[in-house]
């Protein structure tokens, strides 16, 4: 079976709990409750609280049978929570709860997955859970370097891309002369995640929200590198990204054609309607593109 993740993740800061349920009932696939970056170290404790307050909210939610109140828990959106490695321990005692479908490790590293996936287990039998996926964020070259080891680790489903720290961490300004060095970083996680056989990766957020024109044009081309998912600071941004990553109806049709014509072939090598050559490589494509519709 191919891994798969989520098209859109929007980022909420953990600091505005008045965010989480109205997020959670958007057009995101994901939401990922952010308590790295977004929660400055001494409102931490406090951040935690509420992320678990809302948590359990939702649970009790769930089990209410005699309520008729429609609420975000009535959505397919996945819940994930990101965390620092600094605070691993007490970020996921906190997080590890009924309704978490996933953890993103920032600046992730092989010790830290091993820890995440040795606390995530602890909290999971304890509390009676199933079990929650990880994503780890590309934040440095240590980590970049570590990609085909941390691919291994229990849990992974892919990697997303900390594309502004990742930059820093290499002194590296992105600018028109160096796209194509940073593409270069970001095909060697499409390429890594492949070989591993994890989902694939999770593009790059971009900064500058408001504009959608670019986000646009960016967001497509990071489907033709390899990417399946792309993560946003705005609900704006959101719908883009889901349309670039669903196939058209044309692409949709396409597909299913290809499968019927190499049906036919009985899997040997034939022609399409235009007279292009179709073998096992190409049909490939039309699977993945099927789906992904």
């Amino acid at each position: 079976m191919t891994l798969t993740a989520p098209r859109s993740f929007l980022y909420v800061p953990a600091v505005k709990p008045e965010l989480f349920t109205k997020a959670a009932a958007g057009d995101a696939d994901a939401i990922i409750i952010d308590l790295e970056d977004s929660v400055p170290l001494q409102t931490k404790a406090r951040a935690r609280d509420d992320v678990r307050a809302w948590l359990e909210t939702r649970t009790d939610t769930d089990t209410d049978t005699d309520t008729d109140t429609d609420t975000d828990t009535d959505t397919d959106t996945e819940i994930w929570v990101r965390v620092t490695p600094e605070f691993l321990a007490e970020d996921l005692e906190a997080v590890a709860r009924p309704g978490v479908d996933g953890i993103v490790v920032a600046k992730c590293s092989v010790d830290a997955l091993t820890q995440a996936d040795e606390l995530l287990t602890r909290w999971e039998e304890a509390r009676a859970l199933r079990p929650s996926d990880l994503i780890g964020l590309i934040e440095s070259a240590r980590s970049l370097r570590s990609l085909p080891e941390m691919a291994e680790c229990n849990r992974v489903r892919t990697f997303g891309i900390g594309e502004v720290d990742l930059l820093a961490d290499l002194r590296i300004r992105a600018t028109p002369q160096t796209a194509t060095m940073i593409d270069s970083l970001r095909t060697e996680v499409v390429v890594v995640c492949a070989a591993a056989g994890v989902a694939a990766p999770i593009a790059p957020t971009s900064t500058d929200f408001r504009n959608l024109d670019a986000f646009v044009a960016s967001t497509a081309r990071f489907v033709n590198m390899g990417f399946r998912g792309r993560t946003a600071l705005h609900p704006s941004q959101i719908p883009i990204i889901n349309a670039a990553l669903t196939p058209s109806d044309d692409d949709v049709i396409r597909a299913r054609r290809l499968l019927e014509l190499y049906d036919l072939a009985q899997g040997g090598p034939t022609v399409d309607d235009r007279g292009h050559f179709v073998d096992e490589a190409v049909v490939r494509g039309a699977r993945e593109i099927l789906a992904r519709a």
